[in-house]
């Protein structure tokens, strides 16, 4: 088993340390930037009927669907992000998500703009307009509570009380590489099927549902490490929270802020349970 840890860790760390370097992220945030405006420059070559037919059916009229399109793109780079956290500890793992949940909000809101006829006039959207505040207040109600959550936590009490540390940071490397297999597995067939001009689902939903199976074995994996039960409770809590969340994001506008809520405030009061509760329990 060491020597399998040992060849998961030498391509996983790699990876990390690429896709997490400075200058990656520079050049991505100037390649999205560049996005967005050929995003804008090809709209207005199709709203002047300047493209090839074949191209232009592919290819929305609104202006806004340039907003659309770069915060997809921002999303998808968290979510592998996200990826690239799940060897760490549960909670930082579902910190990111819970991120990754209020750029959804948001992506949400400017989404709605795509629905608006241009000029823009309030008269007839007035429901767009109150999905528009319900997606972006429910993504900074989202966002502050998640300041929240960071704030109280703290190490988390598996790091150093495993067993085999190594081993277990080794087994949630082996399955984060797989995730990120799958994931790009699925980006590329739903980026096959855009191009073809192919209906489908977000697919990023489709991965969500494979986040939380993801959790779930992380939390049977966690058992073998580490047999607390309270430990056990506080894993398969979190798991729980990303369950929430996956609901959040198939549910109807409004009550997809509210289950967002519920699932960090579920969150926040688990982890002040475990940390502050069961710690003076100990003391004593």
């Amino acid at each position: 088993m060491d020597t399998l840890f040992a060849r998961i860790t030498y391509i996983f760390d790699p990876l990390q340390t690429f896709y997490e370097h400075e200058r990656l992220y520079r050049k991505i945030s100037v390649a999205l930037v560049f996005l967005f405006l050929c995003c804008l420059a090809v709209i207005e070559l199709k709203r002047h009927g300047l493209l090839p037919a074949d191209l232009a059916a592919l290819v929305s009229a609104n202006r806004f669907f340039a907003v659309h399109a770069a915060f997809t793109v921002i999303l998808v780079l968290e979510v592998i992000s996200l990826i690239f956290v799940l060897p760490c500890s549960f909670s930082r793992s579902l910190g990111k998500q819970f991120e990754i949940l209020s750029l959804i909000l948001i992506r949400n809101a400017f989404k709605e703009l795509s629905f608006f006829s241009e000029p823009l006039i309030y008269q007839g959207n007035e429901e767009k307009v109150l999905h528009i505040l319900a997606n972006g207040f429910g993504a900074l109600l989202i966002f502050a509570l998640l300041g929240v959550y960071y704030k109280i936590q703290k190490r988390s009490e598996e790091d150093g009380r495993h067993i085999d540390l190594y081993g277990f940071v080794a087994s949630k490397k082996g399955i984060s590489l797989v995730l990120l297999f799958s994931f790009l597995l699925m980006g590329g067939s739903s980026a096959y099927q855009t191009l073809s001009g192919i209906e489908h689902p977000d697919f990023l939903h489709g991965f969500y549902t494979q986040l939380i199976l993801t959790d779930i074995l992380i939390v049977l994996v966690s058992q073998c490490f580490h047999p607390s039960a309270k430990m056990i409770f506080r894993n398969s809590g979190y798991a729980l929270s990303t369950l929430m969340i996956r609901i959040a994001l198939i549910a109807p506008v409004y009550c997809n802020v509210l289950l967002g809520g519920a699932a960090i405030g579920f969150a926040i009061l688990l982890s002040l349970t475990s940390q502050h509760l069961f710690q003076q329990r100990k003391n004593n």
